[in-house]
């Protein structure tokens, strides 16, 4: 795996830091911009990093904070509570993680990240999650996605045209509180 000088100096300006672990760009947006790195489940300092997929794109985690604002993760979680199918696809999704950053390196541990494979807790790392593995690899980083896409007006610029919509999943955004998560310009 590697990652370009030019692909690092992007990232590190949307981060506003010089990013760390960096070993692959795992999605790029339509537009071009960067927007999930995978990276080193141990950083070069020896410190563990559990997050493989990191989400870098300033639209993105923007966007990922007021999904998390509107409660988004509380529904996810109540339904994770209530849906044997739906736990049982998160569990799959979580799993499948596990797997995936321990061929990098075994931390010894059953984290994954963002609250799995019992709640959701960070929809930066479900959408991060996503956009890396794809529109069916899991049920909630699916919708995470989508919610993005329509609520922050991202679709065909930082999320793919053709994701799923949150009309064809049967979400419908009224349902959330987004009073104190408004989007810049009032794009809805």
């Amino acid at each position: 795996m590697s990652v370009s000088q030019a692909d690092l100096d992007a990232v590190a300006e949307q981060l506003g830091r010089a990013p760390r672990g960096v070993l692959e760009i795992s999605y790029r947006c339509p537009d071009g911009a960067l927007g999930v790195v995978m990276t080193a489940p141990k950083l070069e300092d020896g410190t563990p990093f559990p997050t493989l997929y990191y989400l870098t794109d300033p639209r993105l985690t923007s966007e990922a904070s007021r999904l998390e604002v509107a409660h988004v993760m509380k529904w996810m979680t109540g339904r994770l509570e209530s849906d044997e199918e739906l736990a049982a696809d998160y569990r799959r999704a979580h799993d499948y993680y596990l797997a995936k950053r321990n061929a990098l390196h075994d931390l010894g541990t059953d984290f994954s990240g963002g609250g799995m494979p019992d709640r959701v807790k960070c929809l930066h790392v479900l959408i991060g999650y996503a956009l890396a593995e794809g529109p069916d690899h899991f049920r909630l980083g699916t919708e995470a996605v989508a919610m993005a896409a329509d609520h922050g007006g991202l679709r065909g610029t930082a999320i793919p045209e053709d994701w799923p919509t949150c009309e064809t999943l049967g979400i419908d955004l009224g349902e959330f509180d987004f009073s104190h998560a408004e989007v810049p310009g009032g794009a809805k």
